[in-house]
């Protein structure tokens, strides 16, 4: 039987591109549909009633939305070669812990850090240390996932590859190679593994510098 994927995706979106990570991963061919989120298509209102968000996975036109509920789905919906969660139930809990801290706690806090405008210093020390906690799980591995990439890298892309282009943009300092070495060796080391699945550095650089520059332009 012939299987029919789709992809409902923003080009610059971490989201979407966990998606297309998990896919590219497990060898899987799949089609993108770039959405405009200031002019949704009907088919992904169709799609995510609900919050209305990319990505949208579409297997045999049946949609799965949010991107961690849509690895998990890749996960067990193409179980050839490639595992994005560990086999055992303890660590797979444990990775499904740390994907949540890192949407829950770390991102909204690198968020208020780089584009934030009150109480900059603190915002910025406390991202530092959500990513310390973050840190601190890699224990020595390459990946979070051991050797190889899993769950909690890919809900870390992010941290891994976006953070780095913005912090070039607006100034800030949280991954830094003097803060988090490890946390910055494993960022180098996602990027070199998965860099064919990420987005252009420059274009992401450009869209951000655009953003930054309308943003202080509003607020002076």
């Amino acid at each position: 039987m012939g299987e029919e994927v789709k992809l409902l995706r923003v080009w610059g979106s971490p989201f979407s591109s966990r998606v297309e990570i998990a896919l590219r991963l497990k060898g899987v061919q799949y089609e993108f549909f770039e959405e405009d989120l200031q002019n949704k298509s009907a088919l992904l209102l169709k799609s995510n009633p609900v919050h209305k968000k990319i990505p949208v996975l579409l297997h045999n036109d049946k949609p799965i939305a949010e991107s961690q509920v849509v690895l998990e789905y890749i996960d067990e919906t193409w179980k050839q070669g490639f595992s994005i969660l560990p086999e055992d139930p303890y660590e797979r809990a444990r990775a499904r812990f740390w994907a949540r801290f890192i949407d829950e706690k770390c991102l909204p806090a690198i968020w208020n850090a780089c584009w934030g405008s009150e109480e900059h210093e603190k915002a910025v020390e406390e991202a530092c240390e959500l990513l310390k906690l973050l840190e601190h799980e890699l224990k020595g591995n390459k990946f979070f996932g051991g050797e190889k990439v899993g769950l909690v890298d890919i809900v870390g892309n992010f941290i891994a590859y976006w953070l780095r282009a913005i912090q070039e943009v607006v100034g800030v300092e949280i991954l830094t190679k003097e803060k988090l070495p490890k946390l910055y060796d494993w960022s180098d080391e996602f990027v070199n593994v998965l860099q064919e699945s990420l987005p252009p550095r420059d274009k992401l650089v450009a869209f951000f510098r655009g953003r930054f520059e309308s943003t202080t332009t509003t607020s002076n």
